[in-house]
């Protein structure tokens, strides 16, 4: 007998996947990308309550995850480029959430937009799309009742009056 996932009872070795659309609408397969933004986000959200270094936040964060290779690649990036961006991701925060200082927001709530616009403004490697579903699904995983449509709102202004940079030759 099979479960939802797919996997067969009783530990089973084999394993069927379910596809997209036969699953059922809540179903939400977990990739090692969607794993990497949730270390990501632990750590900065880590990182703005506690006097640690990024190196060693992070480096736990992995560990506990279990994150190696690109994943705990991905999320590195995803950490230093949010870090090494704070004014200008903040800048684009203040911009476009007008109605709520930087400051006062919920920290999941900064954090994912800070991730989300690193992904959609400054890291050409993730389509705008994806970055802002993703944005999304933490929103409903780590936030409150309201986050998911406040980061959808937020993120949706900014792709749609906002510029994308062009990729320097």
């Amino acid at each position: 007998m099979k479960s939802l996932n797919g996997a067969r009872a009783e530990g089973s070795k084999s394993r069927t996947v379910i596809p997209k659309y036969l699953a059922p609408s809540n179903f939400m397969p977990t990739g090692l990308r969607h794993l990497a933004r949730v270390a990501a986000l632990q750590t900065l959200f880590e990182l703005e309550y506690a006097a640690s270094s990024p190196d060693s936040v992070l480096e736990r964060t992995l560990s506990i995850k279990a994150l190696t290779g690109d994943a705990a690649g991905f999320a590195r990036e995803l950490v230093y480029g949010v870090l090494e961006n704070q004014e200008s991701l903040n800048g684009t925060i203040k911009r476009y959430a007008t109605a709520f200082p930087v400051e006062q927001l919920a920290g999941m709530d900064r954090n994912i937009l800070k991730i989300a616009l690193y992904e959609i403004l400054l890291d050409d490697k993730t389509p705008a799309k994806v970055a802002v579903n993703e944005a999304v699904v933490l929103a409903k995983e780590f936030g409150s009742e309201t986050s998911p449509k406040f980061i959808n709102g937020v993120l949706g202004t900014v792709i749609t009056k906002g510029q994308r940079p062009k990729k320097s030759d």
